[in-house]
């Protein structure tokens, strides 16, 4: 029972630090990212089961890890409040051409990053977009004055 306990407390705490770091995804990250997130699973792991290298420890582990999962899952499904908390909402980030640099600096969202992806998505100026939101997923989406609207996978900067 320990270890479902301990178990449960790091999900938590995991999901913390993600919901901290910011939003991303998992094809976005730096190299040392990917390197610091696989150390600290290795670490997750020895403080979840103290030393017990037992088939049944880990396997035990791992199950409460997907009992949990698939519980937020269906809490989200059910009902909005907890949807805006474990995955964030949408932010609009630029407005009728003006980039709104409080709400940018919040979200850890340099100005080098919105040009890229704007870039990326053939818009040459920051004034043809009428409207930039940064999702909940950590994608940039343009709506642009002439109607278009695209979407750009854009990692705001982390720390």
């Amino acid at each position: 029972m320990e270890i479902v306990v301990r178990a449960a407390l790091m999900f938590l705490f995991l999901w913390l630090v993600t919901r901290v770091v910011g939003r991303s995804t998992l094809g976005e990250l730096s190299s040392f990212q990917l390197i610091l997130f696989i150390t600290m699973g290795d670490l997750v792991g020895q403080a979840i089961v103290q030393q017990d290298y037992s088939f049944t420890a880990g396997a035990l582990a791992v199950a409460t890890f997907a009992v949990l999962t698939i519980f937020l899952a269906w809490l989200n499904s059910r009902w909005r409040g907890p949807a805006r908390v474990t995955h964030g909402v949408p932010v609009v980030v630029v407005k009728d051409g003006e980039p709104l640099l409080d709400i940018m600096r919040r979200e850890r969202l340099g100005m080098d990053d919105l040009l890229a992806a704007s870039r990326g998505q053939g818009i040459e100026r920051v004034g043809d977009i009428q409207v930039a939101v940064l999702e909940a997923n950590g994608q940039l989406s343009f709506f642009t004055t002439n109607g278009e609207s695209s979407g750009a996978q854009q990692q705001p900067p982390v720390g």
